[in-house]
């Protein structure tokens, strides 16, 4: 599985990837550069940005738990520090904090995400 990482409030967050079309796809445009997201905070459960361009759909029905990535629409990314239940592409998962930590990383409100592999 490849990593990427992803800044958010000063801390370092590790998002381990699923592999699909969709992910990979991520990936090869971070190995060109970083991906800068200013994420809104959406219904107490996701903060969400929307990408520069569409990735390919891998589409399932199914429940998020919190620090899943997840593309929506092929256009959107966002993350979860809530449940949720739709069809989504899931890209992976944050590995390296718990759940509260995360929650306390992601603050109220916007935030800004620097997504990178280095």
């Amino acid at each position: 599985m490849i990593q990427f990482k992803m800044y958010i409030n000063g801390n370092e967050l590790i998002v381990e990837t699923v592999s699909n079309s969709s992910s990979e796809a991520l990936i090869r445009d971070l190995q060109k550069s970083d991906i800068k997201l200013e994420m809104k905070d959406y219904a107490n459960m996701e903060k969400f940005g929307v990408l520069e361009h569409s990735y390919p759909r891998n589409d399932e029905y199914f429940k998020t738990t919190c620090r899943d990535v997840i593309l929506y629409e092929g256009n959107i990314l966002a993350i979860y520090y809530n449940p949720n239940s739709w069809n989504f592409t899931k890209i992976g998962r944050i590995i390296n904090i718990n759940d509260e930590e995360y929650k306390e990383v992601l603050g109220n409100g916007d935030v800004t995400a620097l997504l990178s592999l280095d």
